[in-house]
């Protein structure tokens, strides 16, 4: 019953606005984007004068080799300001969904080593998922609504029924491909997902895939392809772990019936 007024719902929000941003929605997407800007703008006015055209989004693993020997050099005398510009930048990947910060995951590897690396890459994962959470919140209701209605009322359903062990559920999906982690970001303000339940479970459930990346990272040069770095024994582990981490539930619910 549950299920089938989520599904009205959904069907009647699509269907009473043909495009689902608003003018107020562009709007504090255009102010969130400005600070992120000011941000990355102040980080530059601190570093000394040179020629800065290496500086992009990597795309490539050559142009992830360009940047990372670029920035070899500027991050033993600019430590503060490498790590604020790409903690900045890749937040505001998350923020916006934007594609690419496996690459960034990799670049922490090469810069900052494995154990520094991992805590650079969670913690500014954790902030971009929560700024997209947050974001989702104020203006993404209609925009998932019409990107992914059907994921969301599966998704809706499944949070429902699992809010005792919501903490144990939303790990699950984190270390799983289950759903992907831009929908998990976007859509769990929008089923009800408690903040404090989302970030323990992004904090938590994105170390290993991190740990994996980062530590391919130290050994760039040996990397062929992205795709090298998700091969079956990885992808096999975290299974596993996500498994683990919804056996606690399954096991209690078995002990209620």
């Amino acid at each position: 019953m549950e299920q089938n007024h989520v599904e009205t719902r959904c069907s009647s929000s699509t269907s009473s606005s043909k495009f689902p941003i608003t003018i107020w929605t562009i709007l504090t997407a255009f102010g969130v984007v400005l600070c992120f800007a000011a941000g990355l703008f102040g980080v530059y006015l601190t570093l000394p004068d040179s020629d800065y055209s290496f500086l992009k989004l990597p795309r490539t693993l050559e142009d992830l080799h360009i940047l990372r020997d670029n920035l070899e050099s500027y991050t033993s005398d600019y430590t503060v300001q490498v790590l604020v510009g790409y903690c900045t930048v890749y937040i505001f990947m998350q923020t916006f969904m934007i594609p690419g910060t496996v690459f960034l995951s990799l670049l922490a590897g090469s810069l900052f080593g494995v154990l520094k690396g991992v805590a650079l890459v969670v913690f500014a994962a954790t902030a971009g998922a929560s700024s997209c959470y947050f974001l989702s919140n104020l203006i993404g209701r209609p925009l998932i609504l019409s990107m992914w209605p059907d994921k969301l009322v599966f998704f809706q359903d499944q949070v429902a029924k699992r809010r005792s062990g919501l903490l144990n559920y939303m790990l699950f999906l984190r270390l799983t491909p289950a759903l992907p982690n831009m929908f998990i970001n976007v859509a769990s303000p929008i089923v009800n997902v408690p903040y404090h339940t989302f970030l323990l479970a992004t904090s938590i459930g994105l170390i290993p895939a991190a740990y994996v990346t980062v530590k391919a990272g130290i050994t760039l040069g040996e990397l062929q392809s992205i795709g090298d770095l998700y091969d079956i024994h990885s992808i096999g582990t975290l299974f596993l772990i996500g498994v683990a981490s919804v056996t606690p539930t399954l096991i209690s619910k078995k002990k209620t019936l």
